[in-house]
């Protein structure tokens, strides 16, 4: 017998898809590999525009192919001869025992493992053993001495940090905690050892919490929320302004009380958002905006630093008047620029010498030390450079520690006043929220400690908050350096929390006394230093990390701040954030996923090779674009100009459409602009006598209903009124729609031309968009003319005879016209002698998906439907149309299974061949079945090229 020369055969197995009705990955039995057609996807969807791979993967095709030839190796070894095997085990032996004695190398741990002799478990057990072993009075006597040691030691190597933490609580407390209260203003002029005082009531308050299981840090430290400073200086300007500078003790009382509730109301917000599980509601307020916020902030401590050094009477005014006090008066000049002189050096060392953080607390340890050297070298009195400003007053020495608490009197307080805040407090809180998620993840990477949960964090934070209210002071937090810092210096434990609330307790308790010899300086230069870090942080860090509307954004919000105020910065931030976020989508977002048109993408239906032939030249005139994304105001006209485009004369002579196919699958919704937009397009549409067809548009969603609210449907789509516009739920109908509509006109154009079947009729066929007679010199009629006769050419199936019977008549049809040349009839008649007739009944099964793949079917009447079960779901891939082939691979390959059902869409009739009659072919005429098969392989090649187009296209 002569052997067949089989060619190249493929399968398709189908797949789900999100974009159409079915996704299909090709497989390639023979010549080609998987792995091949993968990597040429994979690469494709590396391919940007230009040509150039851009994204980055987590590995290269070349790492991944090179793992797949290991994989594939190791395989081909599982199948080695045991002679060779045993060979290749020998020589890796002697190898590794080479390799061995040359470097002299340790075994690895799987050896040793191997090498270790198994312990063998006895049968039985000894009755006489006891199972647990107690332990004896020596060993209780060993570990209670090993515990005292524990407890004796272990806070012993905590003290360092311990130290450490103090003297941050220390240097905090005498730079922001002095400026709690805004000490230009007369009122508040004395006020700075009661904002310490409230400084480390606060402090200690939220320690306790997180030391003591609030926190998921166990070295986490708390401190006074220095950023919100700004709002609680704007709080007490607002109540002096409201009640009046004359009554000092009725201003003293309400704003103490406003900053308490503002602490209940900042705890509030962090608690209902931890128990709520919101904390992820946070990140969606823009980076940049509280960038620009810490900016204002940076800017308002620079300007403290100079009211606070300079010894200013008043805030900070942008008037020529105290522009030439703060640069022209020489003493002024000399007293805040000392300070910032000293925060641009510890800058300097820290940027130049070394980064280390335990650079700033020794520089302001030592900063005093020289301060009062000078001072006492240069043989000044210390009360005479006291009184010049360079020293703070001395406190009363029968002042307590807690004399903030004697401000606090119900009956002097004007709650008018303190409702006259509430602005203010609102701010503070949405300003202080924005903390935890930046600080927490932040230091849960810094420690290594991947489990922690912002909503636990933002519950601790809530309840320290609230006790910090109720206990008259003001808003902690989390802070991230210095936590940081003290777990770094052996800090991590929860004793060690602890140990430095009792240790600032008591630096509390020393008493306000040592406010009267801090030098302004350290103050100064300590705000200054991190007003300008704030401010480096906002301003110059940012540079080349944003977009440039953001770095604007972020410089407006400064300036909002320094000049408005702090809550008129963050309006105006959220406005700009609003305005340019419109911007940049209307120019970044690509709305328009994707434009294709009929010829590159068609529907999954198996046609006559004249038909296809025929929409294979005419399909340019169905263009398909693909929308993406949410549709509003500043994106939607990227898609109106492009179909605008798309209908400019220049265009419309090389490219006429008859049919414009909007896919909204990945359209998230749409606002009134864009729907109205829609409504225009269509309009514009129908005055070109174009198709508007709609696919993937959900019924009842927001889409739809948008839609329908603009007008562009009523509820009821009376199809007389609507002819020009079509909607389809998935992108398949609408594609198989179009054709058809083409295949009419093919039809009307040659009404005599022979069909093995009916023409598919259109319901409303006579209110088509088609073009009539006075158009007929249209670029659309010379194109479906053209296509006409490009399909009627060079065919070379034979002249059917009226004599002539099934299946002769349809398998001439079917594969008459794929010939190169002309076949005899008798070829058909003897082909159709294998053939046997059947006939199927509507919704009959033909096979199931895993059936054996023993038959090929050539469809006369009806039509099929190719099934794919993805989730239990039957998806329709594909339908096959009378004069077409089906089932042609699994009959051709061995061995193989179905990798979809088939069932009759309506009473069919079909003529089978089946494996037995083919097995017969190839014996009795090896010939016959050779050009059976090139011929029926047409459909499998040209299916194939119709799905992966389609998974292409995805990209």
């Amino acid at each position: 017998m002569i052997p067949v020369q089989m060619p190249l055969l493929l399968e398709i197995s189908s797949h789900h898809c999100n974009y159409l009705k079915t996704f299909h990955c090709v497989r390639i039995i023979h010549h080609i590999t998987p792995m091949m057609l993968v990597s040429h996807l994979l690469y494709f969807f590396m391919i940007d525009n230009n040509g150039l791979v851009t994204t980055q993967y987590s590995a290269s095709t070349e790492s991944i192919r090179a793992q797949s030839l290991a994989l594939g190796i190791m395989d081909l070894q599982e199948q080695e001869p045991l002679a060779e095997k045993k060979h290749r085990l020998h020589l890796s032996v002697n190898n590794a025992n080479s390799q061995h004695s040359i470097g002299n190398r340790k075994d690895s741990n799987l050896s040793l493992l191997l090498k270790q002799t198994p312990k063998v478990i006895p049968d039985t057990l000894d009755e006489r053993r006891p199972l647990v072993q107690l332990p004896s009075h020596h060993m209780k006597k060993t570990i209670a001495e090993k515990g005292i040691r524990h407890c004796l030691y272990q806070p012993m190597t905590y003290l360092p940090a311990v130290i450490l933490g103090l003297l941050l609580n220390l240097l905090d407390a005498i730079s922001y905690g002095m400026i709690t209260f805004p000490l230009n203003n007369p009122i508040f002029a004395s006020f700075g050892s009661d904002g310490i005082s409230m400084y480390f009531v606060s402090t200690i308050i939220s320690q306790l919490v997180y030391s003591l299981g609030g926190s998921a840090f166990p070295g986490g430290c708390g401190s006074m929320m220095i950023e919100v400073v700004p709002f609680l200086h704007i709080m007490a300007e607002r109540i002096v302004e409201s009640v009046g500078a004359d009554q000092r003790e009725r201003v003293i009382a309400t704003t103490v009380v406003a900053f308490a509730l503002s602490s209940i109301m900042t705890g509030l917000a962090f608690f209902l958002l931890g128990a709520l599980k919101l904390g992820s509601l946070i990140g969606f307020f823009p980076r940049h905006i509280l960038v620009g916020t810490i900016g204002g902030v940076g800017w308002f401590l620079v300007a403290t630093g100079i009211e606070v050094s300079g010894r200013l009477d008043k805030d900070i005014e942008y008037t020529i008047p105290m522009l030439k006090k703060i640069f022209l008066d020489t003493h002024v000049f000399a007293l805040w620029s000392s300070p910032f002189a000293v925060a641009l050096l510890l800058r300097l060392i820290h940027h130049k010498i070394t980064s280390s953080p335990l650079v700033v607390p020794i520089f302001f340890m030592l900063l005093p030390v020289v301060f009062y050297s000078v001072v006492f070298l240069g043989g000044w009195d210390v009360s005479t450079v006291r009184d010049a400003g360079w020293i703070f007053p001395l406190v009363q020495s029968d002042l307590p520690f807690w004399n903030f608490y004697t401000y606090y009197d119900l009956t002097q307080v004007d709650w008018k006043a303190v409702s006259q805040t509430i602005p203010a407090m609102m701010a503070l809180t949405f300003f202080g929220v924005l903390h935890v998620p930046i600080n927490v993840p932040a230091l849960g990477v810094s420690t290594n400690q991947d489990n922690i949960d912002v909503n636990r964090e933002l519950v601790a934070h809530g309840v320290s908050n609230a006790l910090s209210g109720c206990f008259g002071t003001v808003q902690n937090y989390l802070v991230y350096t210095n936590s940081l810092l003290f777990i770094r210096t052996g800090g991590d434990s929860r004793l060690a929390g602890v140990m430095l609330a009792i240790a600032t307790t008591t630096l509390w308790m020393v008493g306000p006394w040592i406010v009267g010899y801090i030098p302004v300086m350290v103050v100064g230069s300590l705000i200054f230093h991190l007003g300008l870090d704030l401010l480096k942080e906002a301003l110059i860090d940012t540079w080349h990390s944003v977009h440039y509307l953001e770095y604007i954004t972020i410089w407006v919000i400064v300036a909002c701040m320094a000049v408005l105020g702090f809550v008129e910065g963050i309006l105006v931030g959220i406005i700009m954030a609003c305005i340019f976020f419109v911007i940049q989508n209307s120019r970044r977002t690509e709305t328009i996923r994707a434009t294709y048109n009929g010829q590159l993408m068609q529907s999954t239906v198996r046609r006559l090779y004249r038909q296809q032939k025929f929409l294979n030249k005419v399909g340019g005139q169905i263009q398909i674009v693909k929308i993406q994304g949410y549709l509003f105001f500043g994106t939607i006209n990227q898609v109106e100009n492009a179909i605008r485009n798309m209908l400019d004369e220049s265009v419309w002579s090389e490219n006429p459409i008859r049919f414009l196919v909007l896919d909204l699958q990945l359209v998230q919704g749409l606002d009134f602009s864009a729907a109205e937009a829609f409504v225009r397009i269509r309009r514009l549409l129908r005055s070109r006598q174009v198709f508007l067809i709609l696919c993937n548009v959900v019924h009842e969603s927001d889409v739809e209903k948008s839609l329908v609210k603009s007008g562009m449907w009523d509820d009821g789509r009376d199809e007389s009124v609507e002819r020009d516009l079509r909607c389809f739920e998935y992108i398949n109908d609408a594609l198989e729609w179009c054709e058809n509509v083409l295949l009419q006109s093919y039809f009307s154009k040659h009404p005599h031309h022979r069909m093995p079947a009916p023409v598919l009729q259109i319901k409303d066929d006579q209110h088509l968009l088609v073009d009539s007679v006075s158009i007929i010199a249209s670029p659309r009629h010379r194109m479906l003319k053209d296509a006409v006769q490009y399909s009627l050419a060079d065919r070379h199936a034979p002249q059917t005879h009226a004599n002539l019977s099934q299946p002769a008549v349809i398998l001439m049809q079917a594969i008459g016209e794929l010939c190169e040349e002309t076949l005899p009839v008798e070829f058909f008649h003897k082909l159709g002698d294998y053939f046997t007739k059947l006939i199927y009944e509507k919704n009959q099964p033909i096979w199931y998906e895993g059936d054996a793949c023993d038959k090929m079917i050539v469809l006369e009447q009806g039509s099929l439907r190719s099934l794919l079960s993805v989730h239990r779901h039957n998806i329709t891939v594909e339908s096959i149309l009378p004069g077409t082939v089906v089932g042609e691979l699994g009959l051709f390959t061995y061995g193989q299974r179905r990798t979809r059902a088939l069932i009759a869409e309506q009473d069919s009739v079909a003529w089978i061949l089946t494996r037995d009659s083919f097995q017969k072919m190839l014996k009795d005429d090896p010939q016959m079945a050779n050009q059976l098969i090139t011929h029926t392989l047409y459909y499998s090649s040209d299916r194939l090229n119709i799905m992966t187009r389609y998974a292409f296209s995805l990209h």
